[in-house]
């Protein structure tokens, strides 16, 4: 794993590279074969592919997509022609775009096909597994103005034909983050955050929020929100997962 000189960094500097008037950008993805394609979701703009490492961009979803808003990407390892979607920014604020579920390519964002999960509205991560396109899984918020079931990890091991709900805390706490042990997948790790907007304000955090790890590929789960080194009393909100790919278990 080799590491960027620190005076290369700090000599680099930030440019917009477009395209304007999409919206924010909440889900970012690129092709693990191709280093110059990547996609990215805007939160009112569909999906936007470059293969010229962002010189250019072009919509993608357009004529394929009912909501705008786009929550979560992934592109698999296994196959970088399959990309899902998940509709619904989790990033909630005053102006908050719902979706209605997850879309999938299957050639490099040519053609979109609908796999459901509509009542999950907000997704806020997708995961594949790093050999096996079609087995995936969602982090989903659920209903941003109210309670409903549709929330918490879903999983799926036929490409999205077929979804089971395999994390499910309350109707009222959505799953927002997922990441896999690089080195273990079938070690994987989901944070769930229950919030609530309505007209007025944002309500973020409450009992059901916190860390949850599978081991055995999602069939079942401990909650590890208090474990050692974590805080071990007051709100949990929104919380973010990443494991390390230098070192696995970290």
């Amino acid at each position: 794993m080799s590491l960027t000189p620190q005076a290369l960094l700090k000599a680099m500097t930030w440019r917009c590279i477009g395209p304007p008037r999409g919206g924010r950008v909440v889900a970012v993805a690129g092709d693990p074969s191709r280093p110059n394609v990547f996609y990215f979701g805007a939160v009112a703009g569909g999906v936007w592919k470059t293969t010229d490492a962002g010189v250019t961009w072009s919509n993608v979803s357009d004529g394929f997509f009912k909501t705008a808003s786009v929550g979560a990407l992934a592109v698999a390892d296994a196959d970088p022609n399959v990309i899902y979607a998940g509709m619904g920014e989790t990033t909630i604020r005053t102006d908050v775009s719902h979706g209605d579920g997850v879309y999938k390519s299957t050639d490099g964002g040519q053609t979109w096909q609908h796999l459901g999960l509509a009542e999950t509205r907000h997704i806020g991560k997708i995961r594949t597994h790093p050999q096996n396109p079609d087995l995936v899984y969602v982090a989903a918020l659920g209903h941003a103005f109210g309670p409903n079931p549709e929330r918490g990890v879903y999983r799926s091991k036929d490409g999205g034909k077929k979804w089971e709900l395999v994390l499910h805390k309350s109707d009222k706490a959505g799953a927002v983050d997922l990441t896999f042990d690089p080195h273990h997948p079938a070690v994987i790790y989901a944070t769930i955050w229950e919030t609530y907007r309505n007209f007025w304000e944002l309500s973020s955090g409450g009992p059901d929020s916190g860390l949850w790890k599978s081991s055995d590929g999602g069939d079942t789960w401990e909650e590890i929100t208090r474990n050692p080194g974590l805080p071990q009393s007051g709100l949990v909100g929104k919380i973010g997962v990443a494991a390390s790919p230098a070192q696995s278990g970290r």
